[in-house]
């Protein structure tokens, strides 16, 4: 039996079902119709000879076998964006020093910046992670080139690139303790995160106190990972071992930016800005943006 080819413009409309809950949404962003959408969803389905979603009045859901699809599709087409970009990307060479606040740490950053150096290479990446006020002052200093970093409520510098929901996490098991205050894990004072969980429980005048303090994201992580205390983190950097904790007061979100050459001067920003965007659009990160 002859193996079908899968038609990538058919797995790209499926992705976007899946991520985006229905026809409708998924037509928005690729510029379809809702009817269009669901032929292409249904001669995927005539491919794979699989029910890959159950339609109802009210909602789409994966079935069993468009969980596993969905999953080979994200890479695939990870893939195919990648070569694609190879190919037709305008030739960039040179040095770059990249500063990444750690809250895109550690699920995000090593995949993208790997993508990114198949892409371009022939630009020298040098990285540093660290807490966004601190690369910022670096990359004002000339230290650094550019910075990822979060953009603090009421700022207007820097180009949005991601908006993430910043939610209250804890281990699985962890429990509020009983006639005591709130036991918090936390960065060290200057931390946005750090300064609207605090304000959010002062407003709802809830007991508090910060019983671990790390300059380290991964610190503070593996605080709440073993039950130590309650943290607060964005929802897309969420590691292993840590649920968001229900009941507590609500943190908004918060802005993920480039900071640094706003004059456009720099010839490697761009190509770095313009591939994070798409990274960040794409299926890998889509889904917790």
């Amino acid at each position: 039996m002859r193996i079908p080819d899968l038609d990538l413009d058919l797995l790209r409309c499926f992705v976007a079902v899946a991520e985006r809950g229905g026809f409708t949404a998924a037509g928005a962003a690729l510029g379809l119709t809702q009817s269009a959408v669901s032929l292409k969803v249904k001669r995927l389905e005539e491919v794979v000879q699989r029910r890959v979603l159950e339609r109802t009045s009210r909602s789409v859901v994966l079935t069993r076998d468009g969980e596993t699809l969905l999953a080979y599709a994200r890479r695939i087409l990870a893939l195919n964006d990648e070569a694609v970009r190879r190919m037709i990307a305008p030739p960039v060479s040179g040095r770059l020093r990249l500063g990444v606040a750690d809250h895109f740490v550690p699920r995000n950053l090593a995949p993208l910046l790997a993508r990114f150096a198949r892409t371009f290479p022939e630009v020298a990446l040098e990285v540093e992670v660290g807490r966004s006020h601190e690369l910022r002052a670096a990359q004002e200093r000339g230290a650094l080139d550019l910075v990822l970093g979060k953009r603090r409520d009421g700022e207007t510098e820097g180009r949005p690139i991601w908006t993430e929901a910043v939610v209250w996490v804890a281990a699985p098991d962890w429990a509020a303790p009983t006639g005591r205050p709130l036991p918090l894990a936390m960065l060290p004072a200057g931390c946005m995160f750090r300064d609207r969980a605090l304000a959010a429980l002062a407003r709802a005048g809830m007991a508090f106190e910060v019983v671990y303090v790390s300059a380290s994201l991964l610190g503070v992580a593996a605080a709440a990972q073993a039950g130590f205390a309650l943290s607060v983190l964005g929802r897309s950097g969420l590691p292993p071992g840590l649920v968001e904790v229900p009941g507590l007061p609500t943190l908004g979100t918060a802005e993920m930016c480039v900071f640094g050459d706003a004059a456009g001067q720099n010839p490697l920003a761009e190509p770095l800005i313009r591939f994070i965007r798409e990274s960040l659009e794409g299926p890998d990160l889509a889904a917790a943006a």
